[in-house]
């Protein structure tokens, strides 16, 4: 017993040149990227004129082999600190808490500390420790530039 496949193999290709001649291809056709907020949180109510926190980013060189020969620089419209405490002071002052009215940020607002790769490493870690010291918990050094 055997089957003809001829005819289904005609059809088959008659479909095939239809579809051909009536389909429109756009060459043109593009894709639209678009940022949708995320939807999985939405429950929570959240402030449409809230801002991301961008880091404040602090970098740190030596300048020579003692221990009193760095420069600290903070991006941004800020006073430069010339020393540890003088920083220390600054990120104190600008904190957010009870007992500052003027703060700028909140004890988890990025700090990223960015050594250069000449720098000392007890210069760095006395950068860190002033920001932890102000009490801010999110410090985090970047890789050396």
């Amino acid at each position: 017993m055997q089957f003809n496949l001829t005819a289904m193999i005609d059809v088959v290709f008659l479909l095939l040149i239809y579809f051909m001649v009536a389909t429109d291809f756009k060459v043109g056709e593009e894709i639209y990227r678009m940022d949708l907020p995320d939807r999985s949180q939405s429950n929570q109510q959240s402030d449409p004129f809230d801002l991301d926190d961008e880091p404040l980013r602090i970098s740190v060189a030596s300048s020579g082999f003692g221990i009193l020969r760095y420069r600290l620089s903070i991006e941004g419209p800020y006073p430069q600190p010339d020393d540890f405490e003088k920083l220390y002071n600054f990120l104190q002052e600008r904190q957010i808490n009870e007992f500052t009215s003027g703060g700028l940020f909140d004890i988890d607002h990025p700090i990223i500390i960015q050594p250069t790769r000449t720098t000392r490493w007890e210069h760095a870690i006395e950068t860190f420790n002033a920001a932890v010291r102000a009490r801010y918990t999110n410090v985090i050094f970047a890789p050396p530039q």
